[in-house]
């Protein structure tokens, strides 16, 4: 411990102690919860807790129709299992349909306001012009790259 030339230090923080209740300043300068805050809790309290026991009865009522009506489809599963396929089906396919067409409908609308515009249509063919382009080369590139891999492997 001599050899040491700076002693270690213990550094103390003084703690926070809870002594019950609210401390003075925790509301603001009034000393107390606003008249806002009150009303605020006292409004919701009672809806939160009348809505609390709704949700308890509709579990309660879902629980017991499904412990009542549990019996009566295993009896008529041979008819309503089929009905129910069929009826998704439809729905399913009723709904499909008028998503295309509202997706046709979207993209001839979306075509018929591109084609009135004359600068983006030059703007598109310049751009079809450079992709083919673009593929000419690479495709030359890749002919001349497997004459080439040809003639070493006749070699």
């Amino acid at each position: 411990m001599a050899d040491r030339p700076h002693p270690h230090q213990l550094q103390v923080h003084p703690q926070q102690r809870y002594e019950g209740g609210f401390k003075a300043g925790q509301w603001g300068d009034a000393g107390g919860p606003s008249k806002g805050k009150i009303l605020a809790v006292a409004t919701l309290l009672p809806i939160g807790g009348s809505l609390l026991g709704l949700s308890g009865l509709t579990l309660a009522a879902s629980l017991l129709g499904l412990a009542v009506a549990t019996p009566i489809f295993l009896l008529c599963s041979p008819v309503l299992v089929p009905a129910a396929l069929v009826a998704g089906l439809f729905f399913a396919g009723f709904f499909t349909s008028g998503l295309f067409g509202l997706t046709g409908l979207t993209s001839l609308s979306w075509i018929l306001k591109y084609f009135r515009q004359a600068k983006p249509l030059d703007e598109a063919k310049r751009r079809m012009q450079d992709v083919a382009v673009t593929v000419g080369q690479k495709t030359k590139e890749v002919g001349e790259a497997i004459q080439q891999k040809a003639k070493e492997a006749g070699k």
